[in-house]
């Protein structure tokens, strides 16, 4: 997939650049490689949040954990604030990680549980900042105010609080050194859903305080709605489609998005996000042995010939955005809008 174009936001840079990233996990004895990220372009500006959705197996953490370099990849450029993290020494990146932090779905095997919780926050702090032991702890107990817990707590264990205070913790470790990024990975999926909405509504507020861009990685498309200004769409390694939040909640281009929109649970059925979309069938195709053509090609009702042929090259979408699908250009466009096959040709049903 090409590089998207630069995107400024207002006078300044994006506060991360992807290109054409490409993760691929090498096979061991007699097994086969996976390549699980393939061509991946974003970009995300400063103070925005971008949601990263799809489901289990379509490559979004790896596609994470390859831009912060936690898995080395095969190839491509990150760049953060304009610098290349993907050519830095390992002594460079050390210190360039002080500016992205990541949080993890389980934020209880993330911290250490023989450590109070202010000795865990405040370690970063001992790594990357010159500070006396008072300073660090009245540092941590200001982010502890910062996500909503009290100072109080900093002398307790992991296992005195409850999922939901773990994940404020963990967030507050991430923001502990003032980060451009942090990465979300499925950080709320773990959680209830009065729970998920406070973690949602702290991290908006976060980024609205200190400036922090996010990459949020979901499979619910529902919980990155009022997080994310923009939304990207991965299947089985590829950036199938990505564009702002409202038009691909409305107008989706792809497919797969359309899928994804109509799993999506509502209390009233007439206002599902889409109507009359089918669910998908089948698992998920094998990554070492990946379909040819569009990689959804064998779970899409709209196949065409074609799919089976080539890869999609990325199109421009009405209302922002790009999208990887031949119906934009060997059939109509679905605009949100279901289609049938009426004597070989796709109309809107």
């Amino acid at each position: 997939m090409s590089a998207l174009p630069t995107l400024e936001v207002g006078n300044s840079l994006p506060t991360l650049e992807v290109e054409n990233l490409n993760v691929v996990f090498k096979g061991r004895r007699g097994l086969s490689s996976v390549h699980a990220v393939r061509d991946v372009s974003f970009h995300i500006g400063q103070g925005e949040t971008l949601g990263l959705v799809g489901e289990s197996g379509s490559g979004k953490s790896t596609t994470a954990r390859g831009l912060m370099r936690l898995v080395e990849p095969e190839s491509g450029v990150v760049r953060l604030n304009g610098r290349d993290i993907t050519e830095m020494t390992r002594r460079d990146l050390r210190s360039a990680r002080r500016d992205f932090q990541i949080v993890f779905q389980d934020p209880y095997s993330s911290l250490n549980p023989s450590r109070v919780i202010g000795l865990s926050i405040g370690e970063s702090l001992e790594t990357h900042e010159k500070m006396t032991s008072s300073e660090r702890h009245e540092r941590v107990r200001e982010l502890l105010r910062q996500v909503n817990l009290s100072p109080d707590f900093y002398e307790r264990y992991p296992y005195e609080f409850s999922g939901g205070q773990r994940q404020r913790i963990a967030i507050a470790r991430a923001i502990a050194l003032k980060p451009s990024l942090v990465v979300c990975d499925e950080a709320v999926s773990a959680l209830d859903v009065s729970t998920q909405n406070e973690i949602i509504n702290l991290l908006e507020q976060l980024s609205e305080d200190l400036g922090i861009s996010y990459l949020f990685i979901a499979h619910d498309l529902a919980v990155v709605r009022h997080l994310s200004q923009r939304i990207a769409v991965m299947y089985l390694g590829h950036l199938l489609e990505d564009g702002p939040s409202e038009r691909v909640f409305t107008e989706p281009a792809h497919p797969y998005t359309e899928v994804l929109l109509a799993a999506v649970p509502s209390p009233d059925p007439s206002q599902r996000l889409i109507e009359n979309a089918s669910i998908i069938s089948g698992e998920l195709p094998d990554p070492s042995n990946p379909p040819s053509g569009c990689p959804f090609r064998t779970r899409c009702r709209y196949v065409l010939d074609i799919c089976s042929e080539e890869m999609p090259a990325p199109m421009p979408v009405d209302g922002g955005g790009t999208v990887r699908c031949h119906l934009q250009t060997s059939g109509p466009a679905l605009g949100g809008q279901p289609l049938i096959a009426i004597d070989g040709k796709w109309i809107n049903a």
